[in-house]
């Protein structure tokens, strides 16, 4: 991938080498590093900040098709867990999560085990967290749901039914159960976590009652009590090419979004709105045409279904495609967003536009085809794949990328 652009300025790996040491005596002053790149503002896609009401608002153009950042993700994966065929250790079934920790080891949360599986930064099995029961520190069947790191070194697990949320260190010593039915019939009414911020608090989604197409958000606390609520925002409409509620955390904030349009709301964790960022988008209506039925369908089940696709009506089909996919941030701040593709132009490569931490557009970035990505660090990406059979991977990827 060529970058038609030069972005970001300064190389984290570029910086560790231009450490210079003082000439004593005739000792011959050394050469000069490299010349670090200087940021070219015109390159960069056009971008306005205003304030209004104390919350920052950013506006942003969209990118020209070559905007491309100067960051690179290396062509192979440099850890991989799971196998097709040998060490049962190794395999891995029903993979709900990764994530990274400080030491480089990598904890899988495994659905068909209700474990997590501990691998070094090797690749190899360490050890073994959890499992079935209803024990502490146990999930039911087949009902582990999400893994992610949390405060300091920990982890936090949830699981159904009735979204139980289990905390763990970074040896994977159970601390305590919250949420879920476990507790009173207030905190049963926390509804469903949905992600967990770097402050040691959760943030949980409660379908409304009588405004069925809305969502109630709100911030828990480490042991699941009310700490804000965010209020109602649009959530999933019963129709083809919906808008999905799409929830992350930036840095020290958490964002609300719904990808039906180009926009994130970040709040702080006490509820107060600080920032709304929005990036310029192409609005294109979909039509059955575009609804399609998997191709690995066997034929006599395939072409009636299609047909059948054929004749929905407009009335039960989203007035827009989706403005983008997926939203998360990396360990730099960076906010990642994936770039929606209807379903009929899917690019080989998915291509996600990354804003640095103030909100303003820098350009895009492909990765890896075919993962579904848990983790982006300052310097890896991890995800899950599986190939052609079904077999299922955990890889990190290392990445490289400058920094301004």
């Amino acid at each position: 991938m060529k970058p038609a652009t030069v972005l970001p300025v300064v190389s984290s790996l570029l910086v560790l080498g231009l450490g210079t040491t003082a000439c004593q005596g005739d000792v011959e002053e050394p050469e000069p590093g490299p010349e670090q790149p200087e940021l070219d503002e015109s390159s960069l896609p056009f971008s306005e900040s205003r304030d209004s009401a104390g919350v920052r608002i950013v506006e942003n153009a969209q990118p020209a098709d070559t905007a491309f950042l100067d960051w690179r993700i290396g062509p192979e994966p440099s850890v991989t867990i799971g196998v097709a065929v040998g060490d049962e250790a190794q395999m891995l079934h029903l993979v709900m999560g990764a994530t990274m920790l400080a030491d480089g080891r990598i904890v899988v949360a495994e659905g068909s085990s209700s474990q997590l599986k501990v691998f070094d930064s090797s690749g190899a099995r360490v050890a073994t967290w959890g499992g079935r029961g209803e024990g502490p520190g146990e999930f039911p069947e087949q009902m582990l749901h999400r893994i992610e790191p949390w405060l300091g070194d920990s982890i936090v697990a949830w699981y159904g039914p009735g979204w139980r949320v289990s905390v763990f260190d970074s040896e994977g010593n159970f601390d305590r159960t919250f949420l879920g039915p476990s507790g009173n019939q207030a905190t049963w009414q926390a509804g469903r976590p949905r992600l967990a911020a770097r402050d040691g608090t959760i943030l949980t989604s409660l379908d409304g009652d009588e405004r069925v197409d809305t969502a109630l958000i709100e911030i828990r606390d480490g042991k699941g009590g009310l700490q804000a609520s965010l209020g109602y925002h649009p959530a999933r409409r019963p129709l083809y090419f919906s808008r999905e509620l799409r929830l992350s955390a930036w840095d020290d904030l958490v964002i609300v979004s719904s990808h039906d349009r180009y926009e994130f709301k970040a709040y702080a964790t006490d509820g107060s709105l600080v920032r709304i960022v929005r990036r310029e988008y192409e609005t294109r209506m979909p039509v059955a045409a575009d609804i399609l039925v998997s191709p690995t369908l066997r034929p006599e089940l395939r072409i009636p279904l299609e047909r059948e696709m054929l004749r929905v009506p407009q009335s039960q089909i989203a007035p827009t495609f989706p403005a983008f996919s997926w939203v998360m941030s990396d360990a730099a701040g960076y906010l990642w967003v994936k770039e929606y593709q209807p379903p009929r132009e899917q690019r080989p490569v998915p291509l996600w536009t990354v804003f640095n931490p103030e909100g303003r557009v820098l350009g895009y970035i492909e990765t890896p085809v075919g993962m579904n990505i848990y983790q982006i660090g300052e310097d890896y990406i991890l995800g899950h794949i599986e190939d052609e059979l079904g077999v299922e991977y955990v890889q990190v990827w290392p990445l490289e990328r400058w920094i301004g």
